[in-house]
């Protein structure tokens, strides 16, 4: 039968995630009609349980997407990007660059400010480029996925702002997991989705737009249709989606949000991903020739990279991730892109874990030990 040989593994990859059994119990609720009155029964309460999460954004409203992180990414350049803007693109990974790649694929007048895999956004280097370039805007990346680099948003979007420029913001990986600090930095829009520190499977993207935004798009042609947050807006106000969405990941959404909110609590949750950072730091320090590979003071609370010892290489990753499968776990043997210009650059490679959604403290500790063993193993 169909399904009898799919593996159980405990996900300690950076997403898609380990899923609470109330989550996945939550996928066998009735099915409904996006435009009936069963709909706000489960859309009311994810949008306003959203915005506690998002620590209640002045004037900004959630705006759910069918699809991934990255459609709302596109969205955001589709929508807020016109012909004569130019867009800097900052980027601190493979995802800041992905953002880049949607800005120059979409035709948009976009540059590209790159630092160091494993390194924060300098705020010197940003504002020098901030001069050169003049931007309309700029993107960058909250919490960087490929990397474990967390950025000080704050700090970003005051220097972009003081620039003249406006911001948008991916914070796919972080959402869910850390304050977002939407009221503080007041980007266009915030983007994430529901895979990661949220603890849902893939399928919505999720963005908080405010006025200005709106305002902003008005005056921008060819916004398209799905990533048009004009039209996104206009179902969001009366807690729908513009398309037909996942009727099953809804009721998973409106089960977890409400466990997020009402049971463990935001604050709850931020302070077991710090404490989950704070079990991979001190991880580190107990391996021989591993050392953390993300800069010191901007590392990210719900995944931690690791960089490893020269005798290590990626055909040596992959094996572990094997060795770690037969204990019933799925490693993250490092990010493709990343790890292959390592070994270009006679570097050893880096390896990610997973700390973030439901993940719990003495999971992660158990899963490390066990990694420690297997890892010793390649000495």
């Amino acid at each position: 039968m169909i399904g009898d040989d799919f593996a159980e593994l405990q996900l300690f990859i950076t997403g898609p995630i380990l899923l609470r059994e109330e989550v996945r119990k939550a996928g066998l609720l009735p099915e409904f009609g996006h435009r009936d009155t069963e709909n706000p029964k489960r859309f009311e309460p994810i949008m306003s349980n959203l915005m506690t999460i998002a620590g209640n954004p002045e004037g900004y409203l959630p705006v759910i997407f069918n699809g991934s992180g990255t459609n709302v990414l596109e969205a955001s350049i589709r929508s807020l990007v016109s012909d004569s803007d130019k867009v800097l693109n900052v980027s601190v990974g493979a995802f800041g660059d992905l953002f880049h790649s949607i800005a120059v694929l979409n035709g948009k007048k976009a540059v590209q400010l790159k630092f160091p895999y494993g390194s924060a956004i300098d705020l010197e280097i940003l504002d020098e480029a901030l001069k050169e370039h003049k931007p309309d805007l700029v993107t960058f990346t909250h919490n960087e996925t490929s990397t474990g680099v967390i950025n000080d948003i704050v700090a970003v979007c005051e220097l972009i702002h003081a620039h003249g420029a406006d911001s948008i913001i991916d914070g796919v990986s972080i959402f869910g997991g850390a304050p977002a600090l939407i009221n503080e930095c007041k980007p266009l829009m915030y983007c994430t989705s529901t895979q990661k520190s949220l603890g849902l499977p893939a399928g919505f993207g999720i963005g908080f737009v405010c006025e200005k935004a709106l305002q902003k798009a008005e005056a921008v042609a060819n916004r398209g249709y799905t990533t048009d947050i004009i039209a996104q807006v206009g179902k969001a106000k009366i807690n729908q989606t513009l398309t037909t969405p996942n009727g099953t990941l809804a009721n998973q959404m409106c089960v977890q949000l409400d466990y997020i909110v009402n049971d463990e609590t935001v604050a709850g949750r931020f302070k077991r991903h710090e404490e989950m950072r704070s079990i991979a730091h001190k991880w580190a320090e107990s391996m021989d020739g591993y050392e953390l590979f993300a800069q010191d003071g901007y590392r990210s609370p719900s995944l931690t990279t690791f960089k490893t010892p020269s005798h290590m290489n990626i055909e040596k990753l992959k094996e572990v991730k094997e060795l770690m499968r037969g204990h019933g776990y799925l490693f993250d043997p490092g990010y493709g892109k990343i790890n292959k210009e390592l070994a270009e650059q006679g570097e050893s490679p880096i390896f990610r874990v997973g700390h973030m959604a439901d993940i719990m403290p003495d999971m992660l500790s158990e899963y490390l030990g066990v990694l420690a063993g297997v890892l010793k193993g390649f000495n």
